[in-house]
């Protein structure tokens, strides 16, 4: 059974379906699918995106898979009133439907990290001071507090810049946040391992601000295992002997992007310009 992963969807489930159908053709039988986050906002059909999400997931006895990525942590914190909405979201369908307490419920069991067949996937990035198994068991600790009973509490203090920078001492809610902000917010960064959140749409830091993206950060612990990852659009398709980027920018005009990691087939679907590039 052939494995594929697919890269933030932000509500475009035409072309969500559009892949699917690629897939099950390129498969030839029952595949693995994974999402690396981001399924809904931005894009025009949220509500359907995670709908099908939800649906595929039940149906296939484990088998597809979708990891949390910001915008799905910010509709739950929305939904919640944790958060207050953006002018840019895309989300009033899912908050008004019928079946919105379903949709959150199942969203808040879904992981920020999955470990197979070598390959480590996270929405957005890695600290540099984490390996693979450390990465999971720190995901693993967010996920717990996010299918506890304290979720609600938890969503309302996760939000904000620090601690940007890793250390094993954290404890509490900023040790979480830390966690969150690695796994789903972070592109660039110091030689450190401190996060920069300012600068989003560009692939590299300014001239002398000495940011890079966390992938190429020196003596980062993951280097022995194959990363994949999205959130970054800017950044578009990366595809490295040990390093897989498939946020290809569907929303923005450009693909909706699966890979398959069994023999790195690519396979993608043409998008329209849901949202103009340079508009949040």
């Amino acid at each position: 059974m052939k494995t594929y992963v697919i890269g933030d969807l932000q509500g475009c489930a035409h072309e969500a379906q559009a892949l699917l159908d690629k897939i099950a053709d390129d498969a030839a039988g029952e595949a693995r699918i994974l999402f690396v986050g981001d399924l809904i906002n931005r894009g025009p059909e949220s509500l359907m995106a995670l709908r099908r999400m939800k649906a595929l997931s039940e149906a296939s006895e484990g088998r597809v898979e979708a990891l949390l990525g910001n915008h799905d942590l910010h509709l739950l914190a929305v939904a919640v009133g944790a958060q207050k909405a953006s002018k840019s979201d895309t989300l009033d369908e899912i908050l008004a439907a019928p079946d919105r307490d379903d949709l959150i419920a199942w969203l808040r069991q879904r992981p920020l990290a999955m470990f197979v067949d070598a390959h480590l996937m996270v929405h957005a990035g890695v600290a540099p001071q984490w390996d693979a198994a450390q990465t999971m068991a720190l995901a693993g600790e967010v996920e717990a507090m996010l299918r506890s009973e304290r979720w609600i509490d938890f969503l309302a203090q996760m939000y904000g810049n620090q601690p940007d920078c890793w250390d094993d001492d954290l404890e509490g809610i900023p040790r979480l946040r830390c966690i969150v902000n690695a796994l789903t917010r972070m592109r660039l960064c110091l030689p450190d391992g401190t996060m920069d959140f300012a600068h989003k749409e560009s692939e590299s830091g300014p001239e002398g601000s000495g940011l890079v993206p966390w992938f190429d950060l020196p003596g980062r612990r993951t280097n022995e295992v194959t990363v994949v990852f999205g959130h970054w659009s800017a950044l578009g398709l990366v595809l490295r002997p040990n390093l897989v980027g498939l946020d290809s920018g569907c929303v923005w005009g450009g693909k909706l992007t699966a890979v398959c990691l069994d023999d790195r087939t690519l396979l993608q679907v043409d998008c329209p310009e849901y949202r103009p590039h340079g508009k949040a």
